[in-house]
């Protein structure tokens, strides 16, 4: 207790825990992201508990691996090269879990551009429930991991990376019911989310390959989308509201 006292009397760890509140709650629209499109697939009395599954899974992920943050550091160290390129176990799991984005995000685009009226696309309820909190905790454990490594570089106080992630969540758990229910009600921004996930699964494919992609270029990338996007629906929403007078 005494040392949380003395943290808490430290201007620059106040510094650090709004910085990582920031940068979490900026990472964890990725993963939000992806929790709604998911969910929004699944029958709609299931939809806000899957949400809430997923994301308390999350929060209990980062938790339990903020409590094994010296072996997770030790997931940046290589473990083996190909043609010169080191690869950690870091490495693995962001090229992994892009892979998998890009797998899941071109199948989501695939139905909703050519959807088969015999896998239920049109009806609803496409997955499981066991099966999309089984995908949610996978990316979660991929985003959990990568954003501890890169909390661990600008604090080493555990306790001011357990509030921030604690913060974060709970900005996810408020935001998750608008943002799923936004979605569903545009199916224009269902694409646009489907290509973020895809632009999401190639960075994280070009950092386990060591290229680092600044995050400032992704979001402000996705930024500038969703305001032309909401441009759009002002647009679309205007010319209805003309053509309704009209008749």
């Amino acid at each position: 207790m005494t040392d949380l006292i003395q943290l808490a009397s430290q201007p620059a760890v106040w510094v650090a825990l709004a910085t990582l509140v920031v940068m979490e709650v900026v990472l964890g629209v990725d993963n939000l992201i992806f929790i709604s499109i998911l969910t929004n697939k699944l029958p709609a009395d299931q939809q806000t508990r899957a949400r809430r599954i997923g994301i308390g899974l999350a929060l209990i992920l980062r938790l339990g691996l903020l409590g094994t943050v010296a072996f997770i550091v030790h997931l940046t160290e290589p473990v083996f090269s190909v043609l010169g390129q080191d690869f950690s176990w870091r490495d693995l799991i962001l090229i992994g879990g892009g892979l998998f984005l890009l797998w899941k995000a071109t199948k989501e685009i695939h139905h909703s551009v050519d959807p088969d009226p015999t896998d239920g696309t049109v009806t609803g309820g496409t997955i499981g429930f066991g099966a999309a909190i089984g995908q949610i905790l996978l990316l979660d454990l991929v985003f959990s991991i990568d954003s501890i490594i890169t909390a661990v570089g600008m604090t080493e106080h555990v306790p001011v990376m357990m509030v921030a992630v604690v913060v974060a969540v709970i900005v996810m758990l408020v935001a998750a019911e608008p943002l799923s229910a936004f979605i569903a009600r545009n199916p224009t921004v269902v694409m646009l989310a489907l290509g973020f996930l895809i632009m999401i699964g190639m960075t994280l494919i070009a950092e386990g390959f060591g290229a680092h992609v600044p995050k400032g270029y992704i979001y402000t990338a996705m930024a500038f989308s969703a305001g032309v996007e909401g441009l759009n629906m002002l647009a679309r929403g205007r010319r209805r509201a003309v053509g309704g007078g009209r008749g």
